[in-house]
């Protein structure tokens, strides 16, 4: 694709995801919605203790949301983006940017992803290129010189490949990826973490990331932002239209995604995602062995109205996820993952796949689960 093709591309985006219905079809169903927390009525803790405070890749935030990844690379982007890194250094959150292989082709977009400059408080900032662009000759050097450029601690690789397929002009060249991507995350230098895009992982593929140096997984589920709706909506082809309104709902559930890597991640940190939209889902994730969440949409269009207006959607999803932990009992972070939660049965990874029968799963169940 051209520079100017990516550009455009990056504009549509932004324009379809603040103005148009994005969101992966649910059946007027929350994407964290199987997973439920159990109600304790003698908490036995004041509202006052309650500390959602956390340290994620060595850095401490007010409390377990990151901005989620979304946009960058052009005039509009570059001032939502900085009215997000300013909210989020208001709140003490971390930030996650929009791919940035847009300034590997186009160095003059840059500032659109320099976000310190105006949030020089902000306490972690992770950089964003897309993995299948190591399969299309981007080094390890080049993802560590963007990452570099914008002051990032830290760098995620995405994946994409339901998007990329249905995007005209799309990068799909995914074999061998896994070893590449493997040695890159070795190679950049910094902490590397990967993340789907809104269509999930399978036990298999997480079960390949753990094998990774990587330092966090990002589960990034269906059930949120939809970029394989976003495509269909921009494409000029009938046939890509309506291949985008195909697979819109493609992808493995928000809440199964998350329990295939916190249970097959081999204890790397989960960060949770994929239709996250509260306080309140963020407390259900972190029960269920999320160490950190993000949420990208809210924020986007809060931020495209003003910098107060995504404050308030974070102290508004922070004040949640504190009323949460006080209606069950949990003072900290670690108390609220030992907290009693009903996982539905067929939002379990294994179950979802087939690997086990669903009147299995109900023999087997542990305590903790419905």
């Amino acid at each position: 694709m051209t520079d100017d093709g990516i550009g455009v591309r990056k504009a549509e985006h932004l324009r379809l995801a603040i103005e148009d219905d994005v969101e992966a079809p649910l059946g007027g169903a929350g994407a964290f919605d199987a997973l439920r927390l159990v109600y304790q009525p003698l908490p036995e803790i004041d509202r006052a203790e309650v500390d959602p405070s956390v340290t994620f890749l060595g850095e401490r935030l007010a409390f377990p949301l990151m901005v989620g990844s979304m946009t960058g690379g052009t005039e509009e982007a570059g001032r939502i983006n900085r009215r997000l890194a300013r909210a989020a250094a208001r709140c003490g959150i971390g930030m996650f940017l929009g791919s940035q292989r847009i300034m590997l082709e186009r160095a003059e977009v840059a500032d659109t992803f320099d976000v310190r400059e105006a949030a020089p408080d902000l306490p972690l900032l992770v950089a964003n290129i897309g993995a299948v662009q190591l399969n299309c000759g981007v080094t390890p050097a080049q993802v560590r010189g963007v990452a570099q450029r914008v002051g990032a601690d830290a760098v995620v690789f995405h994946l994409n490949a339901a998007q990329e397929a249905v995007q005209p002009g799309g990068d799909t060249r995914f074999s061998g990826l896994a070893d590449r991507l493997e040695a890159a995350v070795a190679e950049v230098g910094l902490p590397c973490g990967v993340k789907e895009v809104g269509s999930g992982w399978s036990i298999a593929a997480v079960e390949r990331l753990a094998r990774m140096p990587l330092a966090f997984i990002e589960s990034a589920g269906r059930g949120g932002t939809s970029w394989t709706r976003i495509e269909g909506m921009r494409a000029p082809a009938a046939v890509s239209r309506r291949l985008g309104e195909l697979f819109a709902d493609w992808g493995i559930p928000s809440v199964t995604s998350l329990l295939a890597c916190v249970g097959y991640g081999g204890g790397l940190p989960v960060i949770a995602s994929g239709g996250l939209r509260s306080g309140r889902d963020a407390a259900r994730a972190l029960a269920a062995g999320a160490s950190m969440t993000a949420m990208a949409l809210p924020l986007l269009r809060a931020a495209a109205r003003s910098e107060d207006a995504a404050v308030e959607e974070m102290m508004t999803f922070k004040a949640a996820l504190e009323t949460a932990m006080f209606l069950v009992g949990a003072p900290d972070l670690e108390a609220l993952r030992r907290a009693r939660l009903r996982v539905a049965l067929e939002a379990r990874p294994e179950v979802w796949e087939g690997r086990v029968r669903l009147s299995a799963a109900v023999d087997t169940e542990d305590g903790r689960d419905e």
